[in-house]
């Protein structure tokens, strides 16, 4: 009663271990296939002969990474060139209309101040009279001028200093 053992014919463990062998054997072979086709895919991409040359295309990514930095440190200079020159433009403006003689009544009389960032530029005054007008230019270093200034040409420079 212990001894009891399925017994299958040899035969049919031949044909099952055979069976599973041809399978394994099939899938052995389509794998080395996809295998094969996958290291041919892979050389050609590496060695270019292929559509894709992945070493052309990053020596063409360098170049055109290093044209970039060429274009930003040109662009990077230029800027600083205009900066520079900005800082000289006369475009800080301030003008103030003022009465000069209580007898004509209106606000004909004028000063203007055109200033760069250093307060450097001209200040021009128009008094305006009854029968003329005579008009001044006076020059402005960092603010101050060697002639006299007016009090209406000290509120003209006042206001083109831009408010920050």
């Amino acid at each position: 009663m212990g001894d009891a053992v399925l017994e299958i014919p040899v035969e049919v463990l031949l044909f099952i271990t055979a069976a599973i062998s041809l399978l394994f054997l099939i899938l052995v072979i389509v794998l080395w296939a996809k295998l094969n086709k996958l290291r041919r895919n892979y050389k050609s991409m590496l060695n270019g002969t292929g559509s894709l040359n992945v070493e052309q295309i990053l020596m063409e990514l360098q170049e055109k990474g290093n044209i970039l930095q060429e274009n930003d440190s040109r662009n990077e200079q230029q800027i600083q060139a205009i900066r520079r020159d900005m800082s000289t433009m006369k475009s800080h403006i301030g003008i103030h209309r003022y009465n000069a003689f209580a007898e004509t009544g209106s606000d004909l009389s004028f000063s203007v101040a055109i200033l760069d960032e250093q307060q450097t530029g001209v200040v021009l005054s128009g008094i305006h009279g009854r029968d003329e007008t005579y008009v001044y230019a006076k020059p402005i270093e960092q603010g101050q001028s060697k002639y006299a200034l007016s009090p209406e040409e000290k509120e003209a420079i006042s206001r083109s200093v831009p408010k920050r």
